[in-house]
């Protein structure tokens, strides 16, 4: 077996003038569930299109399994599609829908009725076989077009924002449904979409995309606490960019000048002493309730509150005027406006970046780490 589920070599695709996905390299392992996560625009469901087979690249090699795939037709690449709108048949039942691509393959009675009869239990519809998509809800339609693609046992399923056309509830509910799925079956997933909460909850490792170019591809944890560009900083989670300039230190351990004082950050990079760079601070690392002296502190005066219930979104003022926003735990008020107060940050929230990285060069190389 190849090493890699899906591979991409140099693949890029232009349409006239315009650049969609710039020469991307990707490696995706064997049952992994990984996301595209981007703005509209950004060249993640070019990218879908092409693997699938819906749309040809102008440069490059896609290979599934060890085999490229250029020029085999979407029918023959063996690959499950969920599309946002489900794309389900509405004069077939639920049990035809999903027995479809089952029936195209000239697969035995006995064995469609047994297999669809599998994906019925696993995605909870066995009662609703006989009925048609009319009849069902947003999440049931949207179960029966994840049935359908994974009942031919597809080498690959890509899922196109399906999720977005649910309300917030059934999204969220889904989601967790969707991910207990592909780790059943074990299928190698490439998800997309613009949605953060999302990617970071169900992805093994996420693919940042801006501009046609993956600007960070890692795990969750580490793209969202540990940004490779100022992209993936600001569209992921509230995050304060601030000017900064190194002061002295070593990998693990520096200081850097930033907000009018000095802050300690345990970047792992190699700077030299006096580089402009760029501090992030996310906005819910800050210890608003039960400030730590032993961190890095600074004080601040509270110019706007919104109530989120179980917390708050500040906005707030440095001594020096500058503009900060944060989160705090709410008792039973959250503070007002006018309120000063000192919060602190650890050191491991400090991040920092070359000034004005914003270049995938910065960005994890697109291999999985052993």
């Amino acid at each position: 077996m190849a090493e890699f589920s899906v591979e991409l070599k140099g693949v890029r695709k232009q349409y006239g003038q315009v650049v969609a996905v710039e020469a991307m390299d990707l490696s995706v392992r064997e049952g992994e569930f990984l996301s595209f996560l981007g703005p509209s625009g950004c060249g993640k469901t070019t990218t879908l299109r092409m693997i699938a087979g819906l749309e040809t690249p102008t440069a490059g090699d896609i290979l599934v399994r060890g085999k490229r795939m250029n020029d085999i037709p979407i029918h023959r690449r063996n690959i499950g599609l969920v599309f946002q709108n489900y794309a389900l048949f509405p004069h077939r039942t639920v049990y035809q829908n999903i027995a479809f691509g089952l029936r195209y393959r000239k697969c035995p009675k006995a064995e469609i009725e047994r297999r669809v009869a599998d994906v019925l239990s696993l995605v909870q519809l066995d009662a609703m076989a006989q009925r048609y998509p009319a009849e069902l809800s947003g999440g049931q339609q949207q179960r029966v077009a994840l049935a359908r693609a994974i009942v031919i046992r597809p080498d690959l399923l890509l899922l196109d924002e399906p999720l977005s056309a649910l309300d917030a509830n059934l999204r969220e509910s889904m989601r967790i449904e969707l991910k207990q799925i592909q780790r059943e079956t074990g299928i190698t997933t490439l998800f997309i979409t613009h949605d953060q909460s999302e990617a970071l909850a169900m992805s093994d490792r996420i693919a940042v995309m801006s501009q046609g170019r993956v600007q960070q591809l890692d795990a969750p944890q580490t793209v969202y606490n540990r940004p490779a560009t100022e992209f993936c900083a600001r569209f992921l989670g509230n995050a304060n960019l601030m000017p900064g300039t190194v002061v002295q230190g070593e990998p693990g351990a520096w200081q850097v000048h930033c907000l009018g004082q000095t802050w300690h950050s345990t970047s792992d990079r190699i700077w030299e002493a006096g580089a402009s760079v760029t501090v992030v601070l996310r906005a819910e690392h800050f210890n608003v309730a039960e400030p730590d002296a032993s961190l890095n502190t600074i004080s601040l005066t509270i110019d706007h509150v919104d109530y989120l219930g179980t917390s708050a979104h500040y906005l707030a003022h440095t001594d020096n005027g500058e503009q900060l926003e944060l989160f705090g735990s709410v008792g039973r008020t959250p503070l007002t406006a006018g309120t000063r107060l000192s919060v602190t940050i650890n050191p491991e929230h400090v991040v920092l970046l070359e000034d004005g990285a914003d270049s995938p060069d910065a960005a994890t190389p697109g291999q999985p780490s052993p």
